[in-house]
């Protein structure tokens, strides 16, 4: 498969609705119209009313946070295109967070068996990993993103503006994202994001390193589409990272996406140095830079049965082995690690004790 093109087009530009004339000027006037959540709706799409307004344009708007990740949103967005006559020959813009581009994605790919969707990411979440890879969904019975199908937009367009009005921790959980991303298989990508300053961002280099970023995970989707071999490299501090948030959101205090992916890096560098031989001077190196962006999420001994139970029940396991990808050296990957459940436990002690 290499690395053909058979995802959706990224375009990386600051010119929104220039890019989206020429996505809509492709569709039936009146067949294209515009899903967004609250927060966004007030935030930017506001602004852009009376572009909407001159291209024959509805919206549907639907509640903002990942409580509202679920079916009942979804018949919103099908109810709307109903009522709205949209057909197969429509589009569907979906401009929000990964939350809503999940969910807006999954009812487009499911109304009339599938309309055409076009993603506006709005977090740098969203633009550096739910905007690459076909990924859509929704939560059921109290599971992340359990119903779900793989079905590319025919673009994305990635635009550093709206990363003005998010405030820095969900700035810093997005940039995990990218941490993980340069880890896995680009050391100069990570080596500019060692340099990124975060208290004067300049937003024109920023477009540059999450187009780098981006690009790690294309390569990884594009020779592995449904996840079964090397695309699993993405999963990096994810095994781990799942369980922090599920033992989180449990105490009611839950933690953001990306600040458990970079706790459980931390983990997952430690296991790397045991299992794959990753060298301790470089576990120790970014453990010191990641704990110096993200703090640490505090655990206690009596916590490690339930984080191990909870790792169990990741959807990557395979005939109940918890499955991990770990890092013999920056920039390489082995996936299908199995630690023992011994290791796995030290590997907490480890992260507790720093």
């Amino acid at each position: 498969m290499g690395n053909s093109k058979i995802y959706s087009k990224i375009i990386y530009s600051r010119k929104l609705q220039q890019e989206l004339q020429a996505y809509i000027d492709k569709y039936p006037k009146g067949k294209v119209f515009l899903a967004t959540e609250e927060t966004v709706d007030q935030l930017w799409v506001a602004k852009i009313d009376s572009f909407l307004t001159s291209n024959g344009i509805k919206k549907v708007v639907v509640p903002a946070g990942e409580n509202n990740k679920k079916i009942t949103s979804v018949e919103t967005i099908w109810q709307f295109l109903s009522e709205n006559e949209g057909d197969r020959k429509s589009l569907l813009i979906n401009i929000g967070g990964g939350m809503l581009t999940d969910l807006a994605g999954f009812a487009a790919s499911t109304f009339k068996r599938g309309i055409d969707f076009l993603n506006v990411p709005t977090t740098l979440l969203s633009q550096v990993d739910a905007s690459v890879g076909g990924k859509t969904g929704f939560n059921f019975n109290g599971l992340k993103n359990e119903i779900g199908v793989f079905k590319e937009p025919v673009a994305v367009v990635i635009n550093t503006d709206f990363l003005k009005t998010i405030d820095r921790n969900n700035f810093i959980s997005g940039f995990a994202e990218m941490i993980k991303h340069g880890l896995i298989h680009s050391p100069d990508h990570l080596a500019e994001l060692k340099d990124f300053n975060f208290d004067t961002i300049d937003y024109d280099l920023l477009q540059e390193v999450i187009r780098h970023s981006v690009n790690v995970k294309e390569y990884f989707v594009a020779n592995d589409l449904t996840e079964n071999n090397i695309r699993k490299a993405l999963n990096f501090g994810h095994t781990v990272g799942h369980a922090f948030e599920s033992l989180a959101m449990s105490r009611n205090r839950p933690v953001l996406h990306g600040y458990a992916v970079a706790y459980a890096m931390i983990a997952e560098l430690f296991l790397s140095v045991k299992m794959c031989g990753l060298p301790q001077q470089d576990c120790d190196k970014w453990t010191k830079w990641m704990l110096d962006i993200y703090g640490k999420f505090e655990i206690a001994d009596n916590d490690f049965e339930q984080l191990y139970q909870l790792m169990t029940h990741d959807k990557k396991n395979d005939s109940g082995r918890i499955n991990f990808t770990l890092l013999p050296k920056v920039g390489e990957i082995a996936i299908n690690q199995n630690c023992s459940k011994d290791l796995i436990l030290e590997a907490l002690n480890y992260y507790k004790s720093l």
